[in-house]
């Protein structure tokens, strides 16, 4: 446990999408989003940000990835590839993924195993709460209602998911070089499911993972 401290984390406050997905390298990753690993380049946060500028199109996604222990991230900027269906059972797929989103209007968490979505919720919106009694879903709730009000996003949430996966993922590790290209979401697995998930319902209970 890091006991991330949610202020290092204002790349989580506003709107973004993370994955972290176990046992993946970051080229893997890149191909599981849809996009060509060859493209990538190891860019500084800055140099990154430059990328979306000099793309000057709708529908692009920033991704920048990395390998931190046992677990893979992207961290995506302009785009919510990373909560899709269809990206999260290509990330999952032989391994497990966790996907934390939030937009404007929409904060999603998701967990996914060997292609199969265990859990997909809105904090805060009981009706989206899973069945399962090991459910995310209070440890969720408890770690945003510990910082509400004060404008931390899902800052509180990603700072649980890392703590969770004993790694560290703060600003000043971000800020670093990382691979990172542009994605058009045309190139992604598939297209969004739309613009909430409280239709989905609970997913039933899976068997422990095994991996």
């Amino acid at each position: 446990m890091t006991g991330t401290d949610v202020r290092s984390l204002t790349w989580a406050t506003a709107w973004m999408c993370v994955t972290f997905t176990r046992g993946l390298s970051p080229d893997e990753v890149f191909l599981r989003y849809g996009a060509d690993p060859g493209q990538a380049r190891p860019l500084d946060a800055d140099e990154a940000s430059d990328l979306l500028s000099d793309s000057g199109d709708e529908g692009v996604s920033l991704l920048r990835s990395g390998r931190l222990g046992e677990w893979a991230f992207c961290v995506e900027e302009d785009g919510a590839v990373g909560s899709w269906k269809e990206a999260l059972t290509e990330l999952s797929r032989g391994t497990e993924t966790y996907s934390v989103l939030t937009t404007d209007g929409l904060d999603v968490f998701q967990y996914w195993r060997d292609g199969e979505c265990v859990e997909n919720f809105e904090p805060g919106m009981e009706h989206t709460r899973p069945a399962r009694a090991d459910s995310w879903w209070d440890r969720v709730e408890a770690a945003l209602a510990a910082h509400e009000g004060e404008d931390t996003g899902m800052a509180p949430v990603v700072a649980l998911v890392l703590d969770h996966l004993g790694i560290i993922l703060d600003d000043a590790a971000l800020a670093g070089p990382w691979p990172s290209l542009t994605l058009a979401e045309d190139d992604a697995p598939s297209a969004p499911l739309g613009d909430t998930y409280a239709g989905e319902g609970p997913v039933p209970p899976q068997p422990p993972f095994a991996g």
